[in-house]
């Protein structure tokens, strides 16, 4: 559905068919529904405010989740930071809700179905996911854990644009300064992680300096 526009409203024309040219994002991940007869294991349900959006997930934990301080997420989320969680996008089924689905592409701020792009409910306007070119951003707090442990899986393993936060979180874990393995981590950040990225830069240089030889 590239290039189409997903009115605000998300009253665009979608009444919910999935046959036709325009309606062959549906049939890919992570849009594509997943029938009985799938593989698919569900593992959670999540949905968004007004419930007209419904997913299921099938893998037991996050490739990666983080907390994310940019100010970009700070607006888009009116929070002070984002819990976002990483999947496949073969993960994901979308149960109830593809007609009610809007688009937000943040660079060109335009609703055009265009990756990297925000993916919301068009109705109560719920923030449902980040949805990149081969990976999507979940948000948790848009899961029904049914228990502790299930809550625990989706742990974060650290922050990042820290020095942007409009509080300070002292939970000892990994704090970048932007994308985490590509920036710098700063205050309160574990010791052995500080050490482990220098060992890693260095290395790094190490390498550049003997190709260079």
């Amino acid at each position: 559905m590239s290039g189409a526009t997903y009115n605000a409203n998300g009253d665009n024309g979608d009444l919910g068919s999935t046959e036709g040219e325009l309606n062959q994002w549906k049939h890919r991940p992570p849009y594509r529904v997943h029938d009985d007869t799938s593989d698919f294991k569900v593992r959670y349900e999540g949905s968004c405010h007004c419930g007209k959006i419904q997913y299921q997930l099938s893998r037991e934990k996050p490739l990666d989740a983080k907390y994310c301080h940019c100010t970009t997420c700070q607006k888009i989320h009116g929070s002070p930071f984002q819990w976002s969680a990483i999947f496949h996008k073969d993960d994901i089924n979308f149960t109830h809700g593809h007609h009610d689905l809007g688009w937000y592409e943040s660079s060109e701020k335009t609703c055009v179905h265009k990756l990297p792009c925000k993916v919301s409910c068009a109705y109560c306007r719920t923030p449902i996911m980040d949805e990149g070119r081969n990976m999507i951003l979940l948000f948790p707090t848009l899961i029904n854990f049914k228990s502790p442990e299930d809550r625990k899986n989706f742990d974060i393993s650290c922050h990042m644009f820290y020095t942007r936060r409009v509080l300070d979180i002292p939970d000892g874990k990994p704090k970048w300064t932007g994308i985490n393995n590509e920036s710098d981590l700063i205050e309160d950040s574990p010791q052995e992680a500080v050490n482990e990225l220098k060992r890693k830069r260095q290395d790094e240089q190490d390498k550049k300096k003997d190709e260079k030889s």
